[in-house]
């Protein structure tokens, strides 16, 4: 029987699964308008498209291998959707909630939230960040929609979870080939160091700002919008990509932040995932990413920044083997969880400052039921020190970055989320264009 367990990465997910914040990550959907009117029912008819929601993740026993995901037989929509027909005062408000709420491990790690009675409605989708990265999520939306073209009968649910002998099997087998496999991962493991930005050179020590301390409990969400091509327009002027353009607007809204708070750092080192796919499939989701630690310095001109991000990242991206990092780094991870210090580290780390993620969503809109999703808004929870996080999503002709923040440690999220877009107005108006006013929908 197929035997499905979780990945490297995966384990990487959980062993970060203990700090201030649960590793989830999510999206707001909003609607052009109200939501279909049976929504319920066709998320009860398009769920089982994607198997990882009616699974539960269980531990195995000893010398069985990684954790399996397994059918949950008990698995009812009612315990993940939930309706909220009042109007809400701010639906970021009531997504960074949700997002930062645990999962009861007993059932599906996933739950939506359907909010009305707004000039827009719109679906909070929160799931664990072990069930899907950003590509995953992506899949599972796709596989949701009108527009998912079917491949055909589903499986059979629940199918019947492995037995012990035929997890212990299999976990053999993989012993062997890990074995036959290891000269393979030793030259990935040095490509990975590489992409860390070590063997080289002496990695650069993130310097120390009041943007990064141990984080609460909390997180509030500030979405900027601005018009894709726009964006693609200045990156194409300095040879760049649309991310790079991404990291300068980011950089540039931090450094605004540090400036009014007395701060003048010399360099701002931001981690960005890179996806070791290019793309993913909602039959086979979970985590396959590494990560590139990127210093860009602190220059005040917005297109001498863009400049200097454009030459580090164009050596970066030059590496035949993506996503290599998520081996010694994972290896790291797992190692200080299972001697108890990960969350000692996290939350006194002095490599990075923040994080940013770019995902590349659909270009054409989606819809559920015949209605329109209108924006997609990315959510995504980071534990630790650093104070906020990026998170950026194209769909549809936008870009949406999400500036999620630790309200504590940064109560000027709001302020953050305007300077990062004057920044992408200076950066679009210096190729020529009158940027679009922000498509940020009614909170």
């Amino acid at each position: 029987m197929l035997i499905d367990r979780v990945g490297p990465m995966d384990l990487t997910v959980l062993a970060a699964d203990r700090a201030s914040v649960p590793m989830n990550t999510g999206a707001v959907i909003l609607f052009d308008g109200s939501a279909p009117a049976a929504l319920f029912g066709l998320l009860h008819d398009r769920v089982p498209r994607v198997p990882r929601l009616r699974q539960t993740l269980r531990p195995t026993p000893p010398a069985c291998g990684r954790p399996v995901w397994v059918d949950d037989p008990s698995f009812s929509l009612d315990q993940h959707f939930d309706l909220i027909e009042r109007p809400c005062d701010d639906v970021f408000v009531l997504a960074t909630s949700l997002l930062c709420r645990p999962f009861d491990v007993r059932r599906p790690l996933w739950r939506a939230t359907l909010v009305t009675g707004r000039d827009r409605d719109a679906l909070i989708v929160v799931l664990h960040h072990v069930v899907a990265d950003g590509l995953g999520g992506l899949a599972v939306l796709s596989a949701l929609a009108d527009e998912w073209p079917g491949a055909g009968p589903g499986r059979p649910f629940p199918l019947r979870p492995p037995t012990a002998r035929e997890l212990a099997s299999d976990a053999t087998r993989k012993r062997f080939h890990a074995l036959r496999s290891l000269p393979g991962d030793l030259v990935r493991g040095v490509a990975g160091l590489r992409e860390l930005g070590l063997g080289r050179v002496r990695p650069r020590m993130a310097e120390r700002i009041s943007l990064v301390r141990p984080t609460s409990r909390r997180r509030a969400l500030a979405p900027v919008t601005i018009a894709l091509d726009e964006v693609a327009a200045v990156a194409h002027r300095h040879g760049g990509t649309v991310n790079d353009v991404v990291l300068a607007a980011v950089t540039g809204g931090l450094l605004d932040v540090l400036r009014a708070r007395g701060e003048h750092p010399g360099h701002l080192i931001v981690s960005v995932p890179v996806s070791g796919r290019p793309s993913a499939d909602p039959d086979r989701l979970g985590n396959n990413t590494g990560v590139r630690p990127i210093a860009v310095p602190a220059i005040a001109d917005d297109g001498s920044r863009l400049a200097a991000i454009v030459a580090a990242t164009r050596e970066q991206r030059r590496s035949l083997v993506r996503a290599a990092s998520a081996g010694p780094l994972g290896g790291v991870f797992r190692m200080l969880h299972r001697v108890g210090l990960f969350r000692v580290f996290i939350e006194h780390q002095r490599l990075v400052h923040t994080f940013e993620t770019n995902v590349r969503g659909p270009a054409e809109a989606l819809h559920l039921g015949g209605c329109r999703i209108g924006e997609l808004v990315p959510m995504v929870a980071t534990a630790g020190n650093t104070g906020v996080t990026f998170a950026a999503l194209s769909y549809a002709g936008a870009l949406t970055v999400s500036v999620i923040a630790d309200p504590v440690v940064v109560p000027e999220y709001d302020v953050l989320a305007a300077a990062v877009r004057r920044t992408f107005v200076t950066l679009a108006r210096a190729e020529g264009y009158s940027p679009s006013p922000s498509r940020r929908g009614p909170a």
